[in-house]
């Protein structure tokens, strides 16, 4: 059982699980325009698109480590299971039997609230990972845009089930008022957004941590490809654009756009997520060893974490605040 939740990932999956639960309860829910307007997508269907969506996440980490047998046995040798405590046709079974259950789950949500074309997300992601595990990964940047991509879809897949349910439920009342739920939309586009660009930043400093195992195995990843000058180059100027957006953030929209200032944000956000980004950049500035990347990449998991956890402000300045 260790052997098989380490090979899945869990702490990963849990991340998952807590992000979408946060963006329903702490983020859409609470940005209801009244009382009496409730979640139109029911608390058992969402489960089941956690399920789905963590099944899927799940079985691409299973094929990730089914081809990367022979680099992770050079770049992180203690961690390899596939191939050691499971054997690789049990690997392949548990990841078709998961894809299986992830998309059957995405299908039948699809058709609850009527909309099939969404059923195709959970088709191009569990394909999309295949193809990232057996090619894309080894090529220049592409890889990492598509777990970048794929992570920032983990809170949008939120809204996209919820929202045509909500304009069904109340569309024409907001008609009325000529307003819509777009508001709600952006909100999670934000953190989207947000977990876009620090899973890139992410992903090309893991890069820079397995440059050995890589390069052993003729992979094209931007270490091996731009050199270690050029790739922190690069990493520097992500997280230096991560730092300005959320500066543009707390000024345009937090410190200017409400009558009160909302300090509770401007200390969190500060404090918690652009100074550890500095932190970070002088890390990576500095790194000159493997276990120099692997400190920055725990330091962006942490600050990934804390994006997400800004919801839980969110939701107290909306119930008590505002």
């Amino acid at each position: 059982m260790k052997s098989f939740l380490s090979l899945i990932r869990l702490p990963n999956l849990l991340i998952i699980a807590l992000t979408q639960f946060a963006m329903r309860y702490l983020i859409v829910e609470p940005l209801l325009p009244s009382p009496s307007f409730t979640l139109q997508f029911d608390d058992l269907h969402f489960m089941l698109l956690v399920m789905g969506t963590i099944f899927i996440a799940a079985a691409g980490y299973i094929i990730n480590d089914y081809f990367d047998i022979r680099t992770d046995r050079i770049n992180k040798p203690a961690k390899v299971v596939v191939g050691e405590t499971i054997d690789r046709r049990t690997a392949m079974i548990l990841h078709s039997l998961l894809n299986i259950l992830g998309i059957g789950i995405g299908v039948y949500l699809s058709l609850h609230i009527g909309i099939l074309a969404l059923s195709f997300i959970f088709f191009f992601t569990a394909g999309l990972l295949w193809f990232y595990s057996t090619n894309y990964k080894r090529q220049f940047l592409i890889g990492n845009l598509i777990v970048a991509f794929l992570t920032a879809m983990v809170p949008f897949i939120v809204v996209l089930f919820e929202i045509p349910s909500l304009n069904k439920a109340y569309g024409d009342i907001m008609l009325q008022y000529n307003s819509n739920f777009n508001y709600i939309f952006f909100w999670v586009v934000g953190f989207s957004m947000f977990a876009f660009i620090t899973t890139l930043i992410r992903e090309i400093i893991k890069d820079a941590e397995d440059f050995e195992g890589d390069q052993a195995y003729g992979m094209k990843t931007l270490p091996i490809v731009a050199g270690e000058n050029l790739t922190k180059a690069i990493i520097s100027t992500l997280i230096l654009i991560a730092i300005g957006l959320l500066i543009f953030i707390l000024v345009r929209f937090i410190m200017f756009s409400a009558e009160e200032v909302d300090y509770i944000s401007m200390i969190y956000i500060t404090g918690f997520i652009i100074i550890p980004l500095f932190i970070l950049l002088t890390l990576v500035l500095l790194a000159k060893s493997r276990d120099d990347y692997h400190r920055s990449s725990k330091l962006i998991k942490f600050i990934m974490l804390f994006g997400v956890l800004y919801s839980g402000i969110v939701y107290y300045l909306i119930k008590f605040w505002l």
